[in-house]
């Protein structure tokens, strides 16, 4: 991204000004107070896409997962949410994952170029998309992690 000397997170291997662009898409996504929760897909595509540097292992794991749990399991980003708070209870470790060797050919900037409303919301899914299939190496410890977690019986 362009430079403003922004300075970069703490916690996300991002620049400053990337950093600043997901904290705009986050307020639009937020004041939609959409009871589906479509800004828990824009946390999880963020965080998986910053993978390395600063950003924490479960950050890049639980944008997986919830990626997963979106696409592939038709989860709404309330459920997703909601599997979260579960996973981690269940588990606390997880290990640190090389981004990919190709990363997703969309970023939250696309999502911002476009017009709010409709388009844009179809747009965070898109990136959402790009993003998990950027992961094809992990897809498969991803869906076995998590199905393992989600599916079974609560005590």
């Amino acid at each position: 991204m362009p430079g403003r000397n922004a300075d970069p997170p703490d916690r996300f291997n991002a620049s400053g000004e990337c950093w600043q662009a997901f904290s705009d898409l986050s307020c639009y996504t937020v004041a939609l107070q959409d009871p589906l929760f479509i800004h828990q897909h824009v946390v999880d595509a963020y965080g998986a896409q910053h993978a390395g540097g600063n950003t924490r292992p479960i950050t890049v794991v639980f944008g997986l997962i919830g990626l997963y749990l979106a696409l592939e399991r038709g989860y709404s980003g309330k459920e997703v949410q909601q599997a979260h708070m579960r996973i981690a209870k269940i588990r606390k470790d997880w290990p640190r994952l090389e981004p990919p060797g190709q990363p997703a050919a969309l970023t939250v900037l696309d999502v911002l170029r476009v017009s709010p409303g409709p388009e844009r919301d179809a747009m965070i899914r898109q990136w959402a998309a790009a993003v998990w299939e950027s992961w094809a190496d992990r897809r498969d410890w991803i869906r076995e992690t998590t199905d393992e977690m989600v599916d079974r019986p609560r005590r």
